[in-house]
């Protein structure tokens, strides 16, 4: 592809950004979310698809489980090379290829959705879904890249909310669908999703850019493998982002195991939570923007961890209301939280910079370069950990039949969490590196 491609781009020059590169970046910005939004629904395709595989299709709700799970490693995987593939194709002709790619493990799905089909097939299928999940990487790269540092905390926040939505939209057609004809006809959603993918694959083509100075770095790739920030990054976002999507893989599932809710009693309440979170994600970044990446982020850890005391007891109980509240809870906190950390991301390795006696533009343009490298390795840690929390789900359900035992795995996690943000990036006295040269507003 030949693609558009802008030779010059200087966000962090105040003329130029009023002038020419807050149009640009805001056009980009919003096809991006859109062919990101379509990739995100495409890898949580199989926290639908799996509602609608009743006792004719002969498999167990630990054998479902295994599919969303499939699903999420894959795209997890795939999220590191996405983020090499912006610099090295275009920020516009890779969205156009990625969102075009979409219609194999859509179709793939449309051709084997029904009783009969062998279950390695169905985890074949799956795990094809999971190159949507490689879609935020390369989007998030790609706007980091269009935005000065000072609204990257709204940028980032707003195009990852937007892909974060495509989790309760595929699941508002789900139940679209099983409302109105029942749970016998999974191809409909698909066949919704084919013409939408071709549809950002276009809009992509026309209307985004790719930008010419954003080139892979190897150094800064091993420079940000080697910076321990980078990792307690990756252990803070599998809190945030590897809860948000792996509680809305499983969600469906645990009410249709614990609560014995059927399929469209299900898909009737799933769709809350993503959409909460989601909608709140940009509200995180504007947050961390104004308050400081690490005060959102220790806030958000600290009510996860009470919502999750709260789904416990409900779970204990059986207490399905409590239970839904609990729940909804989490995924408005993961939102927030994955709005803060993000913004954390860039702040941190500005703020690095600066202390290292760069002056502010080139601070501004290491800080671009590291955490470019740094979001592909920390997206995918991240949704590691919604691998993590179905596998936590299938194993809690075979050994008791409930979600209990995963939930109190989760609280001791967000406690770690917890202490982690606050040790590292809040606590007085703190390292020099980290307190005192990253910026505590900043960060």
């Amino acid at each position: 592809m030949a693609g558009r491609w802008i030779e010059t781009w200087e966000p962090e020059d105040e003329t130029f950004w009023r002038e020419k590169g807050e149009r640009v970046a805001r056009r980009n910005l919003w096809f991006s979310v859109l062919s990101e939004h379509i990739g995100f629904s495409i890898w949580t395709l199989w926290s639908v698809m799996v509602l609608f595989m009743g006792p004719e299709y002969g498999i167990d709700p630990a054998g479902k489980f295994f599919l969303i799970s499939t699903a999420t490693l894959v795209g997890a995987l795939v999220r590191v090379p996405y983020t090499f593939a912006v610099a090295r194709f275009g920020g516009r002709n890779w969205t156009v290829f990625s969102a075009v790619s979409l219609l194999v493990p859509t179709l793939a799905a449309f051709w084997v959705m029904e009783p009969g089909t062998s279950y390695a097939t169905f985890v074949a299928v799956a795990a094809l879904t999971g190159i949507g999940g490689g879609n935020f990487a390369s989007s998030m790269t790609n706007i980091n890249a269009f935005f000065p540092l000072r609204r990257k905390g709204w940028a980032l926040g707003l195009n990852a909310g937007g892909g974060n939505i495509g989790v309760p939209v595929v699941q508002l057609v789900g139940l679209l669908v099983i409302g109105t004809l029942g749970a016998s006809h999974p191809r409909i959603v698909l066949g919704v999703y084919i013409p939408l993918i071709v549809l950002a694959a276009a809009c992509a083509a026309l209307y985004m850019d790719n930008l010419r100075p954003v080139k892979n770095d190897t150094g800064a790739a091993l420079e940000a493998v080697r910076d321990p920030h980078t990792w307690i990054m990756s252990v803070l976002y599998i809190g945030t982002f590897g809860s948000f999507i792996g509680y809305s893989f499983a969600f469906g599932l645990v009410l249709q195991t614990q609560f014995g809710r059927t399929p469209l009693q299900a898909a009737s309440l799933t769709f809350i939570g993503p959409l909460l979170g989601s909608l709140i994600r940009p509200v995180g970044g504007r947050l961390a923007d104004r308050c400081g990446g690490a005060r959102i982020t220790l806030a958000a850890f600290a009510a996860m961890a009470a919502a999750t005391g709260v789904v416990i007891q409900a779970s204990g109980n059986a207490s399905l209301p409590v239970f839904l509240t609990g729940f909804t809870a989490l995924f408005v906190l993961t939102g927030l939280g994955n709005g803060s950390t993000y913004k954390m991301i860039p702040g941190i390795f500005h703020a690095k910079a600066l202390a290292r006696g760069l002056d502010a533009e080139a601070a501004a343009a290491h800080g671009r370069r590291l955490s470019g490298a740094a979001m592909g390795l920390i997206g995918a840690v991240g949704a590691l950990g919604g691998l993590a929390i179905n596998l936590a789900f299938r194993q809690s359900f075979q050994a008791t039949g409930t979600g209990t035992a995963a939930f109190w795995s989760f609280l001791a996690f967000y406690g770690v969490c917890f202490t982690l943000t606050w040790a590292v990036y809040l606590r007085r006295p703190a390292p020099v590196a980290t307190r005192a040269q990253l910026g505590y507003v900043e960060v």
